[in-house]
């Protein structure tokens, strides 16, 4: 054997000892903690996939960010001539806190907080299938595509809040300090709607046919949430089941932080508590039917 065959068998056998053993990734089986360390390592990735959907959101649209004035707008004047006129919940709402609060102000109050807690939980809902083509290609942290889905729902609310300072400015409502700490309200409404959307995200997944029942339900909630009517016109003995909706703790809290009402902190803490056991539920479901995500979508 010459030298130059030696050398390169030895070089051949040395580069096959070498050669790293192939490993099998399999899947982990039951429920499994969150790793929040991974999402942080990721987060970069959480302020793209939001600002890909602001951006998407506007691009291309005639009157760009007014449609986020022009539909609550609307749907604020729809439920003060029907709700309001029409079936007599401006006379049943009476005063607010002892002060005499137009009806389209009261509605609008609670019309920001639901149409925030509304579209983020379709956006949410919807994310993992709109989103398909990344699933198969990369590897990232999944949870990072339902909590990105805010970006565009918040924008919006955010523009709407403006409205609903203009429309207190032209019903000449007064402005307390309370409203400062309104922002805290939308994110009780954002922690709400990632809970609800985390886990449909998830479901829709797996069973295609919940893409329907999420417009249904979110209509069902509406109603049994108090946005177009004051809650006192529930029987006192059922206001606190009417609290077991943490949607409807979140719209009291926001309606007494800008017209200067009273919180109630027992219904407040009640509404905290089901969110809380919604997100915890909605995370480890999430974590544990993940792996499949890949295969399915």
């Amino acid at each position: 054997m010459s030298e130059t065959e030696s050398t390169i068998s030895v070089a051949s056998e040395s580069t096959t000892s070498q050669r790293p053993p192939d490993v099998t990734i399999l899947p982990r089986k039951g429920w499994q903690p969150v790793d929040l360390g991974e999402l942080w390592r990721f987060r970069h990735l959480l302020w793209l996939f939001s600002l890909r959907d602001v951006t998407v959101r506007y691009k291309q649209t005639v009157l760009g960010g007014l449609w986020a004035l022009i539909q609550p707008l609307l749907q604020v004047v729809v439920f003060t001539l029907f709700f309001g006129k029409l079936m007599g919940l401006e006379e049943r709402l009476g005063e607010y806190e002892g002060r005499a609060v137009p009806y389209a102000v009261f509605v609008l109050t609670g019309q920001i907080v639901w149409g925030y807690f509304a579209s983020l939980v379709n956006a949410s809902a919807n994310s993992m299938l709109g989103n398909a083509n990344i699933l198969r290609k990369i590897y990232l942290p999944r949870l990072i595509i339902p909590l990105s889905a805010g970006g565009a729902p918040t924008v919006d609310t955010l523009i709407g809040f403006g409205l609903l300072l203009i429309v207190m400015l032209y019903y000449a409502q007064p402005f307390t300090l309370l409203l400062i700490l309104a922002p805290l309200a939308l994110l009780m409404t954002m922690i709400v709607a990632q809970a609800v959307g985390i886990m449909l995200s998830a479901l829709i997944v797996k069973y295609r046919d919940f893409r329907f029942v999420v417009p249904f339900m979110i209509q069902l909630w509406f109603y049994v949430t108090p946005v177009i009517y004051p809650k006192h016109i529930v029987p006192e003995k059922y206001q606190m089941l009417l609290y077991l909706n943490p949607m409807a703790g979140v719209v009291d809290v926001f309606r007494a932080l800008v017209l200067g009402g009273t919180l109630n902190l027992n219904e407040l803490m009640v509404s905290v508590g089901i969110t809380v056991v919604m997100l915890v539920i909605a995370v480890f479901y999430f974590a544990r039917t993940e792996r499949r995500f890949a295969d399915i979508s």
